[in-house]
């Protein structure tokens, strides 16, 4: 007989049991808990940061400054009472309506900036460390001068300064017409601005200009309205070899003519020899010529020198200063006429006088009659635009050396482009340096050259001779060439060349 047992029954076991009846174990979990209470605590401790330094922005005091005035902001005050390295951040709160400034280097703790407008311009600096961060502000009050009225003539020696930092603001308004019988120096970045139908006559009598300006402070001539043609222009008359324009700009002036009937922002009387050297010089939106050069005064020196927006060509000058200009002189600019305007004039030096092309491919205007009485040389890519009527005569003590090459060619042609508009060129002289080669003659025989005859090129005289090789002859109201009794071309003249649409044939050579 089996023997049944009863089915065990589990035992609940309560905490509290347990630890009444293991007070060992009970000890144990309460060291165990401990710890892990304590691990934690730490744990968090240690995530925690307390600073204890302190930071400070200072912005510095507040300016007054003028408009167009270099502001220079300063936070070097801001501190952080541990020395630890501080981080700078600048904004503009707050500045006038039409402003449009920025900070330059708005990170660091001397920015700057330009005031545009009058008005104030309140500012937030932001400096931060490991300690934190603080911030401070400035304000910056910009207003303008008045300038001041030139009314009398410049008697003693005269020093005009740069008096209102704007760029563009008028430190000195000429009221009336002004006489400069001293010496008058112009500091960089001054602006003189001229009342309607006023002028500056710089005087031989003692007369001096000295207007040396500065790339980022140019001195400025300009109409008290910025329109063309409100003032005259300078008159100048001085033959001082001091006289200078450097990194001025000339604008506004063509209200009346500057003298006879021609109106320029700057004029170099002949009489008096007048002379001045132009650098890095600009004029700009004259009615009128830029610079009109009568035949005796002097350009001493010309470099880099721009023209725009005048009414008439950007200059206008004698045949004998043609050689003074550069090549990096800027002509092209959207005047009545992209081009270098010659006068009637003579060319007498004993020495021979060359005449280069320009960067920006500005040809020659020819005006009248151009009198060659000594050497001649035209540089390959030179240009000469005739007009109407107009002749050059190589003369019996001169000669013309025009070498072109094939890619740059020589080139004599009639202003407008059209056929027979102007006379031609007419040797006399017997010099063997006289040639064309790797040139173009166009569009003369306009009307009579010489013994009733029309043609684009004439040798004429008692052993007059030219050279003529790989040169283009065309558009003539006359002959292309016309070779004179007792007068002399290469043999090979009409093989050597091309020959195109001359009116009354090619050649005519007299016997």
């Amino acid at each position: 007989m089996k023997t049944k047992y009863p089915t065990p029954q589990p035992i609940r076991v309560q905490p509290a049991f347990i630890f009444t009846l293991f007070p060992t174990l009970r000890l144990r979990l309460l060291i165990l808990l401990t710890g892990l209470f304590l691990a934690t605590a730490c744990k968090e401790k240690s995530q925690e940061v307390t600073p204890s330094g302190a930071v400070t922005a200072k912005a510095g005091t507040d300016q007054t400054v003028q408009v167009g005035q270099m502001v220079m902001l300063d936070g070097s005050g801001s501190t952080d009472s541990e020395s630890k390295p501080l981080t700078y951040q600048w904004a503009v709160l707050r500045k006038p309506a039409k402003s449009t400034v920025t900070l330059s280097e708005a990170a660091s703790f001397k920015p700057t900036f330009k005031p545009d407008e009058v008005g104030e311009y309140e500012l937030e600096l932001t400096v931060a460390s490991p300690n934190g961060k603080a911030t401070d502000k400035v304000l910056v009050t910009a207003s303008v001068a008045e300038p001041l009225a030139i009314s009398a003539n410049i008697t003693v020696k005269t020093t005009l300064a740069d008096r209102i930092a704007h760029p563009d603001l008028p430190d000195y308004i000429v009221t009336k017409n002004i006489d400069v019988s001293h010496e008058l120096t112009i500091n960089p970045g001054v602006v003189i601005a001229f009342e309607r139908d006023v002028r500056m006559n710089v005087n031989d009598n003692g007369g001096l200009l000295i207007a040396r300006g500065e790339a980022a402070k140019k001195i400025k001539f300009v109409g008290v309205q910025r329109t063309k043609g409100y003032w005259v222009g300078i008159a100048h008359y001085s033959g001082s070899n001091a006289n200078i324009l450097e990194h001025v700009e000339v604008s506004h002036a063509g209200s009346r003519p500057i003298f006879s009937t021609t109106k320029a922002a700057l004029y170099f009387s002949g009489g008096s020899k007048a002379q001045m050297a132009i650098k890095n010089t600009a004029f700009t939106d004259n009615d009128g010529y830029g610079i009109y050069v009568y035949e005796g005064g002097i350009l001493r020196e010309f470099t880099e020198n721009g023209f725009r927006n005048n009414t008439e060509a950007g200059i206008l000058l004698d045949a004998a200063n043609v050689e003074k200009l550069d090549y990096f002189s800027t002509f092209n600019g959207n005047n009545g006429r992209d081009v270098v305007e010659v006068t009637p004039s003579n060319l007498k030096n004993g020495d021979e006088i060359t005449w280069s092309g320009f960067a920006d491919k500005a040809p020659y205007r020819i005006n009248g009659e151009l009198n060659i009485n000594t050497g001649w040389k035209l540089k390959p890519g030179v240009t000469l635009e005739m007009n109407r009527d107009a002749v050059i005569r190589i003369n019996t003590s001169g000669y013309l050396s025009a070498i072109g090459t094939t890619k740059d060619k020589v080139v004599f042609t009639s202003a407008d482009g059209s056929a027979a508009y102007w006379r031609g060129i007419i040797c006399y002289s017997a010099d063997p340096k006289t040639v064309l080669e790797n040139a173009e003659v166009r569009n003369a025989g306009g009307n009579i050259i010489v013994s009733a005859k029309k043609a684009n090129i004439a040798v004429w005289g008692t052993k007059a001779t030219m050279n003529i090789k790989n040169t283009k002859i065309s558009g003539s109201g006359g002959y292309g060439v016309m070779v004179g009794y007792g007068s002399s071309v290469n043999t090979d003249l009409t093989t050597a060349n091309i020959f195109e649409s001359n009116t009354q044939g090619n050649v005519l050579i007299e016997k």
